[in-house]
C-alpha cells in the first residue's frame, strides 16, 4: 500500500478533512499531513502525543477482539474538529481529522474503500 498516496487521496474526498496522517507505535506522523493553509490546532509533540493514545487505545480493543471482531474504525468529536482513526496493520494507524460539520459517514466510507484497494 502507498501510504502517501492514500493520505492525499483522503484529503481529496472532502475538503473539510484537515489531515490525513498515518502515524506508527511510537505515535509519530510518518505519511501525510495538515490540508495545505490550515495550521494545526497542536504542536507536533502533542499530536504525537495523541497519536500514542489513539494507538494505546487500539491496542486494547485488540484484547477484546475475541469477543467483539476485529475493530474496523473509531471517531471522537470534540469541541474544534472529530477525530477519525482507522487500524492499517500491526504497526500503523491511520489518523483522519474533520471540521466538526464534516460527513463523517461518508469520508470513512471512501476511507475505507481507498484502504482495501
Amino acid at each position: 500500500m502507498d501510504y502517501d498516496q492514500v493520505c492525499k487521496s483522503i484529503l481529496a474526498i472532502d475538503p473539510k478533512v484537515r489531515f490525513a496522517g498515518i502515524c506508527d507505535e511510537t505515535g509519530e506522523t510518518k505519511y501525510g499531513g495538515m490540508r495545505e493553509g490550515l495550521t494545526s490546532l497542536l504542536s507536533p509533540q502533542e499530536s504525537q502525543k495523541s497519536n500514542l493514545q489513539a494507538v494505546g487505545r487500539w491496542g486494547l480493543r485488540k484484547s477484546l477482539t475475541s469477543k467483539t471482531g476485529k475493530g474496523v474504525y473509531a471517531i471522537t468529536e470534540y469541541e474544534k474538529l472529530k477525530r477519525i482513526t482507522i487500524p492499517l496493520d500491526d504497526d500503523h494507524l491511520l489518523v483522519i481529522t474533520t471540521e466538526v460539520d464534516a460527513d463523517h459517514g461518508n469520508i470513512i466510507g471512501k476511507a475505507l474503500g481507498l484502504i482495501k484497494q
